[in-house]
């Protein structure tokens, strides 16, 4: 059986599941609704405020799913209820970043400035302190929405290994490596 899977998720107070006929899982909650289509293989029984993801057979193929479809159900009621958030750090000179409502503007030294809109789920804000990082911030309650659009951003202008400039999550550690001059 799945580590993962096997676990029951909890329903917190305020949060309703409901699953429709073509296997379609649908959370509601505080902070807005959610939907996820499962496989037409793998079900999902809701009893007494917990929710249990079963699979019919120990084949390979129902066994990566049952895992995966236990913490989807689980991030969409994390979402719903407490919702997610996610900071990025612009290390380098002259990096800024700013927003007007969802339209994110990067400058990452390149010759041009990068105007990436972002999906009107998430809501993103920036910080730019004296003597700090530039700083991005985007919450939603889509986990993985959000991760996309930060994995989209976060390639614009990847760590680079010798400086570690470039656009990482907040609390990343870039390794470095030594250079030329390490060898003399």
């Amino acid at each position: 059986m799945s580590r993962v899977g096997k676990k029951p998720v909890t329903i917190p107070a305020g949060v309703t599941i409901t699953v429709s006929g073509d296997n379609t899982v649908t959370v509601n909650g505080p902070k807005g609704e959610l939907k996820q289509t499962l496989d037409r293989d793998i079900h999902v029984e809701i009893t007494d405020g917990t929710l249990t993801v079963g699979r019919p057979t120990d084949q390979i193929r129902h066994r990566a799913l049952h895992g995966l479809y236990r913490a989807l159900i689980a991030n969409m009621v994390k979402g719903v209820t407490e919702g997610f958030i996610k900071k990025m750090e612009l290390v380098g000179v002259g990096y800024k970043a700013s927003n007007t409502g969802n339209i994110l503007d990067l400058a990452l030294g390149y010759s041009h400035n990068i105007i990436i809109e972002i999906p009107k789920e998430l809501k993103v804000t920036t910080a730019q302190e004296k003597g700090k990082n530039p700083e991005i911030v985007i919450e939603g309650t889509d986990n993985q929405l959000l991760g996309q659009v930060c994995a989209k951003i976060r390639s614009l202008r990847k760590p680079e290994p010798y400086k570690g400039k470039g656009v990482r999550f907040a609390g990343e550690v870039v390794r470095k490596k030594a250079g030329k001059s390490a060898g003399k």
